[in-house]
This record gives structure tokens, C-alpha cells and sequence, in this order.
């Protein structure tokens, strides 16, 4: 196991874009701790599990801890787990706002407070957040105002995690993106669901994995919301 090769830490990893993010930087020849409640231990040494609630602090002390125990280092954290409840919002509930506020934002803030420490260890490091365009933009038909206060607050976040560490080389950026076919939405939806992009489609679980790897590879590039959206935030 060589000392140089990178780390990355996927929250949200057993299934959908989560998982795909594992697959794709494990062949670039990263070392991934993957993160979710219900992730099942992986048979590849160069993948370290971690079952847990990402809303709860304890478990973002295991993931960062067992990761320095395990490969010595993070040099990139994936906040990927998202709770999106599409509700109408005078009937959102105390438990609908505490579970999205939980998993959004809590997990955000106890996880990547945690492996931005261990960054400043070695003076680099890469955040990248998943949000939504809907933060953007919102779409008529398509309530979203806990994803937009929860999303909207990451890309806010994300611009002052960049300028705060840019000159101890550790980046931030988010990926933002449209409607992704993924396992969130059953195959009877996409039709209507790819209706709402100005391209006409969904996009592909993919489309957002590439943009993550391509953030993690543009060294100049902090603060950036990056919209992989069919064209939503930019109109209609």
C-alpha cells in the first residue's frame, strides 16, 4: 500500500451516486472510507466501511478516526448523504425539519469540521458538497424549501470554507445538480422528471460522478458551485 496514494471519504456511500463515487475514485487508485447506516463491509483492503447515521457526531468521529487508524490520512471528503422530503410547506413536520436538518446539515458540519482538521495536518485537502439546483431555482410543482434551506445553506458554506482556507491549500466546492436518475426515483417518473430540464432528460448518476472527479483534479478551482442540471439555473 503506498504511503502517496490519496484518500477520500463518501458519505452516503451504499447505494445510488454514493456507491458510484466509491466505484469510479477506487479506479483512479484512491483509498475510500465509505460511510452510510446500513453499508455492508467491503472484501477490497483498499475500502474501509463505516455503518452509521451521518446526523449523529459520533458516528463522523468513527469515520474520521478509523480513516487516519486505517490509511493515515483524508485528502478529500464527499458530502454526498441528502434527505430531500417533497412536501408542501405548511405540511412539513417537527420530524420531517429535524431529519432533513439532520442529515444536511448536522452531517455536513460534524464530518467535515473532523476531516478539514486532519487536512490542515498535511496543508491540503478538497471538500466537495452534493446540493441541489433547486437552491437556485426553484421549479413550480417540485416543493423543496427544507432542500432549499439545507442545500442553499451548503453552497453558502461552500464559498466561505474556500476563502477561509485558500491559502492553507485545503479547497471546497459543490456539485449541484438537476433531477439524476438514481434509485430515489422509479423508472415510471423519469419521463415527467426529465420534462422539467430545458434539455428535455434526466441526468445520469455519471454526470455527477465525473464533475466530482474533475473538482478533485482542478487544483485552481475553490468556491465554485458546479450546476450539472440540464440547464435548470440557468432558465427556463
Amino acid at each position: 500500500m503506498s504511503a502517496s496514494q490519496k484518500v477520500i471519504v463518501v458519505t452516503g456511500a451504499s447505494q445510488g451516486i454514493g456507491a458510484e463515487v466509491v466505484k469510479a475514485f477506487r479506479k483512479l487508485d484512491y483509498r475510500v472510507v465509505a460511510t452510510a447506516r446500513s453499508i455492508k463491509p467491503s472484501e477490497d483492503p483498499n475500502i474501509l466501511t463505516v455503518a452509521g447515521d451521518i446526523a449523529d457526531p459520533e458516528t463522523a468521529r468513527r469515520v474520521i478516526s478509523e480513516a487516519v487508524a486505517r490509511f493515515g490520512r483524508i485528502d478529500t471528503l464527499v458530502n454526498n448523504a441528502g434527505i430531500f422530503v417533497a412536501k408542501p410547506f405548511t405540511s412539513y413536520t417537527a420530524e420531517d425539519y429535524a431529519a432533513v436538518m439532520g442529515v444536511n446539515l448536522n452531517g455536513f458540519f460534524y464530518i467535515t469540521q473532523l476531516a478539514i482538521a486532519e487536512m490542515e495536518k498535511q496543508s491540503s485537502g478538497h471538500v466537495v458538497s452534493i446540493t441541489t439546483t433547486l437552491a437556485d431555482h426553484a421549479i413550480d410543482g417540485v416543493p423543496s424549501v427544507l432542500a432549499s434551506l439545507t442545500k442553499g445553506g451548503l453552497n453558502a458554506a461552500t464559498r466561505s470554507l474556500a476563502i477561509e482556507y485558500a491559502k492553507r491549500g485545503i479547497r471546497a466546492n459543490a456539485v449541484a445538480p438537476g433531477i439524476i436518475k438514481s434509485p430515489m426515483h422509479p423508472a415510471q417518473t423519469h419521463a415527467a422528471l426529465g420534462a422539467l430540464h430545458p434539455m428535455g432528460h434526466m441526468g445520469e448518476m455519471s454526470d455527477i460522478v465525473n464533475a466530482i472527479v474533475y473538482l478533485d483534479s482542478a487544483p485552481f478551482v475553490t468556491g465554485e458551485i458546479l450546476h450539472v442540471d440540464g440547464g435548470q439555473s440557468a432558465g427556463h
